[in-house]
C-alpha cells in the first residue's frame, strides 16, 4: 500500500461494560476508496468518532503520516484532513447553499465581517470541482436530500480534506442519485482523496469500493480487496450467519382475489392504478420517488383516501376513507418511517406489540387481561425472534431489525387479510433484512395477501410473486420477477422500456 493518508492502529474503546471497540486497526490511502461495513452495534460509529476527535480511545493510537495521536481532538482531525459528512449531513436548512458551503470556513479563519462577492467566489469554486449545478442563493431546506448532500461534499472540500467519511450515504437516495453520488465519489478519488464509505448495502460496496473492512461485536473480522468478495462472503463476515437466498415461490395460492384494484386514483398523485392480490401471493410495487407508490399505499390504508376508482376486498365493493375503515377490513401497514409512524419509542416493546389489539385482550369493561397480554407478547417476541432479554424495556433500546420486527408483531397481532409494507428493510442490518423477508415469505405461505413498496430492487425481485412498476403516478409494466433480472427492472423504472 502507497503512504497511508491514515492508520489506526489496535484502538480499544469501551463505554461502562460495553467494549465497544476491541482493538480494531485501519488503513487507507491516498484516493482509496474503502468500505467500513458491519451491523448496527458492531463499532462503526465508534470508529468514525474517535478518527474524528469526537471520542478519545482508552488505547491505541493514530497515525497521519508522521504525526501519531493517541488522543486527537475535532480541530486536529480537520487539520490532518479528516471530514465527516453523517446521515443528516449536519448543514443548516435556514441559510443559502453558499451560506452552508464557506460557514465552517468562515469560522475557521475567524472572520467578522460578511463579503459576499468572497462567499460566492469561494461557493461556485467548490461547487465547480465536483460539476455541482445548484443555485447558491437556494435555501438548502428547499433542496432534495440529494443536493443537500453534494452541499455537504462541497463544505467538506473547503478543508483541504484528504479523508472523506461517508456515514450510510445512500440511505434515503433513489439509484439515479446513488449514481450520480457515486460519479462524485470517483472524481474526488482523482483527485487523490480518500473516501471511508459507511455502508451495509452489498451491491453498493461492490459497486464504489476497492477495499473492505467488516466490524462485528466490536473486533475487525477482515480487511481486504473487494474483488475477492462475493455476497455470501460478505454476509457471513457481517454477521457469522450462512444464509440462503431463496426466491419467494408461492403456495396455495387463493382461486379467488382477495383485494381488487380498478382504476385507482388519488389527485395530483396517481391514477388509473389496477392490480389484483390474491391470498398467498406477494405483490412488489417499485418506482423512482414521485412515482405515486406511496400515496397509493397510504390510499389502500385510508390516510390519504382516493377519490376515483374502485376497491373490492374479497368481490365487496369497499370504502376506505379512513384508517378505522382499512382495519376494519383486516389491512395492516407498515409505514416507511417506523421511528416516527410505526413505534412508540420510549414505550416498552410490549405496549408496542399489542397497542392494536387492546379490544381482544380487554373485558367488556375495558380492564386488560394481564395473562393474554403476557401470552401475546411472549407468542410474537418467540415467532418474530425479537432480540431482547426483556420486553418491558422500551422500543429505542432494541436495533432497527427488532424495531421493524415489533411493527410487523403489531400488525399480525389482528389476524390481518392484507399486510402493506412500505419499505420493509429500510435501515435495517443483513441479517434481520434476511430474517424479515423470511417471515414474509412463510407469512404469505399461510395465506396473508402482502404487498412490499420497495425501490430495493434485489428485495423486490427476491420477494414477489409478481411486481408492477409504476411511474408519473401510474402503473407502466407488470412483471414475472423470474423472467426479469434487476437491469431491466431498473430500465423500467427509468422508462427505457417503455
Amino acid at each position: 500500500m502507497a503512504q497511508s493518508v491514515i492508520k489506526v492502529v489496535d484502538v480499544k474503546k469501551s463505554f461502562g461494560a460495553v467494549k465497544a471497540l476491541k482493538g480494531v486497526s485501519l488503513e487507507i490511502a491516498p484516493g482509496e476508496i474503502h468500505c467500513l461495513a458491519g451491523e448496527n452495534g458492531c463499532g462503526k460509529s465508534t470508529l468514525i468518532k474517535i478518527i474524528s476527535g469526537v471520542h478519545a480511545p482508552d488505547s491505541g493510537h493514530i497515525e497521519f503520516g508522521d504525526k501519531i495521536y493517541t488522543k486527537i481532538s475535532p480541530i486536529e482531525a480537520i487539520m490532518n484532513g479528516v471530514q465527516v459528512i453523517y446521515q443528516d449531513f449536519s448543514i443548516f436548512p435556514n441559510l443559502t447553499v453558499m451560506e452552508n458551503i464557506v460557514f465552517n470556513s468562515e469560522l475557521k479563519d475567524r472572520r467578522k465581517l460578511v463579503n459576499w462577492k468572497r462567499f460566492r467566489r469561494i461557493a461556485e469554486q467548490a461547487v465547480d470541482r465536483i460539476g455541482f449545478k445548484v443555485d447558491l442563493n437556494a435555501r438548502v431546506g428547499d433542496l432534495p436530500v440529494a443536493d443537500k448532500q453534494l452541499v455537504a461534499i462541497c463544505r467538506a472540500l473547503m478543508f483541504n480534506a484528504k479523508l472523506i467519511i461517508m456515514d450510510e450515504p445512500t440511505t434515503a437516495l433513489t439509484k439515479k442519485e446513488v449514481n450520480a453520488l457515486f460519479k462524485i465519489i470517483m472524481s474526488l478519488k482523482e483527485q487523490g482523496i480518500a473516501i471511508l464509505f459507511v455502508s451495509h448495502k452489498l451491491n453498493e460496496v461492490f459497486e464504489i469500493s476497492e477495499r473492505f473492512t467488516i466490524l462485528r461485536n466490536g473486533e475487525k473480522i477482515i480487511t481486504g480487496n473487494t474483488s475477492e468478495l462475493d455476497d455470501k462472503k460478505f454476509t457471513y463476515y457481517m454477521t457469522g450467519r450462512e444464509f440462503e437466498d431463496l426466491r419467494f415461490k408461492p403456495k396455495n395460492v387463493s382461486d379467488e382475489p382477495l383485494l381488487e384494484v380498478e382504476n385507482l386514483g388519488l389527485t395530483g398523485y396517481f391514477h388509473d392504478v389496477s392490480f389484483s392480490l390474491k391470498r398467498g401471493e406477494i405483490l412488489g410495487i417499485t418506482g423512482l420517488l414521485g412515482s405515486g407508490r406511496t400515496e397509493l399505499a397510504l390510499s389502500l390504508f385510508g390516510i390519504s383516501p382516493a377519490d376515483q376508482g374502485k376497491i373490492r376486498i374479497k368481490g365487496q365493493e369497499v370504502v376506505i376513507d379512513s384508517v378505522a375503515s382499512a382495519m376494519k377490513h383486516n389491512i395492516g401497514y407498515v409505514p416507511e418511517d417506523r421511528l416516527s409512524e410505526g413505534l412508540f419509542l420510549p414505550q416498552s416493546i410490549a405496549d408496542n406489540i399489542v397497542i392494536s389489539e387492546l379490544e381482544n385482550i380487554s373485558s367488556k369493561s375495558g380492564v386488560i387481561d394481564k395473562k393474554k397480554r403476557r401470552s401475546e407478547i411472549e407468542k410474537w417476541v418467540k415467532e418474530l425472534g425479537v432480540a431482547t432479554n426483556n420486553p418491558n424495556n422500551a422500543c429505542n433500546t432494541l436495533s432497527g431489525g427488532n424495531q421493524q420486527k415489533v411493527v410487523l408483531a403489531k400488525w399480525l397481532s389482528r389476524n390481518l387479510d392484507i399486510l402493506i409494507l412500505n419499505g420493509p428493510t429500510v435501515g435495517v442490518d443483513i441479517g434481520a433484512k434476511h430474517d424479515i423477508h423470511a417471515i414474509l415469505q412463510n407469512l404469505a405461505h399461510e395465506g396473508l395477501g402482502i404487498i412490499i413498496i420497495s425501490d430495493d430492487l434485489p428485495e423486490i425481485l427476491q420477494n414477489s410473486s409478481k411486481i408492477i412498476i409504476m411511474k408519473n403516478g401510474t402503473v407502466v409494466a407488470e412483471l414475472n420477477p423470474e423472467e426479469i433480472v434487476e437491469n431491466q427492472l431498473s430500465e423500467y423504472m427509468m422508462g427505457g422500456n417503455e
